[in-house]
């Protein structure tokens, strides 16, 4: 006697087990990876923060000759960027604007949003997230003027060590060079006391010329002045040859 077999299909009831069994391992599955995930995005846009931070004023850990060489934004335009656009494009036709300043990513966008694809918010002296549905923030300055108004303070001397005195401080200027904000060099004159001091204020970030000039032979020396956020720059300019 031959006997034939036949395979029978799922049945509805069966197919609706495997389904539930699925759906529950998927749930789980997702609930157990969750946490990995927000982690992920939560410290991809702490990176993401740090780099915009870097675009609007500089990373301070970039170092040349032993002075910090990295200033962003702020540094080239002399100016808090108006948003996040323009650390990819100059927003003024700005002579000074050295952009980009951050990867645009791909589709031009990316690097405006955390890693839950929600817009940062950009305060001038602060970068926020919210994605996640809690602040994650990066401060890049206490304040504005911790960025654009900051003292430069020195002392001025001959070759030989000695100050201008009474008969020499009506002949020597100090100029100092420094982006104005607006895309240009702005610059900033003042003559030394006596005793050879001088101050500057209102002196955005970043490395700046400041020329040393004696006027009756306008014989002029320059440095670069380093300008670091909220700190008041303390200088001694020696002159490399007899002035007075």
């Amino acid at each position: 006697m031959m006997i034939v077999r036949q395979d029978k299909g799922y049945t509805i009831i069966e197919l609706v087990i495997v389904i539930i069994v699925i759906g529950i391992l998927a749930t789980v599955a997702t609930r157990t990876l969750q946490p990995s995930i927000d982690t992920a995005r939560y410290e991809q846009t702490k990176t993401e923060l740090d780099h915009l931070a870097w675009a609007v004023a500089g990373n301070p850990l970039i170092y040349d000759d032993g002075a910090r060489s990295d200033f962003g934004y702020v540094g080239d335009v002399g100016a808090l960027p108006p948003n996040l656009d323009a650390l990819v494009t100059n927003p003024g036709g700005f002579a000074t604007w050295d952009g980009p300043y951050i990867d645009p990513g791909k589709d031009g966008v990316g690097f405006k949003q955390d890693a839950w694809e929600v817009a940062y918010t950009f305060t001038g002296t602060a970068v926020r997230s919210i994605g996640s549905g809690q602040t994650i923030e990066k401060v890049i300055a206490a304040n504005n003027s911790a960025l654009l108004a900051n003292d430069v303070r020195g002392v001025v001397l001959n070759a030989d060590g000695t100050i201008p005195g009474a008969t020499y401080a009506d002949s020597v200027r100090l100029r100092l060079l420094y982006p104005d904000g607006t895309g240009s060099i702005g610059a900033a004159l003042t003559a030394p006391s006596e005793d050879g001091s001088f101050s500057f204020s209102g002196i955005p970030v970043g490395n700046h010329q400041l020329e040393l000039i004696y006027v009756p032979e306008d014989d002029t020396v320059s440095y670069t002045v380093c300008v670091n956020p909220g700190r008041t720059t303390h200088l001694e300019l020696v002159s490399p040859a007899d002035l007075w």
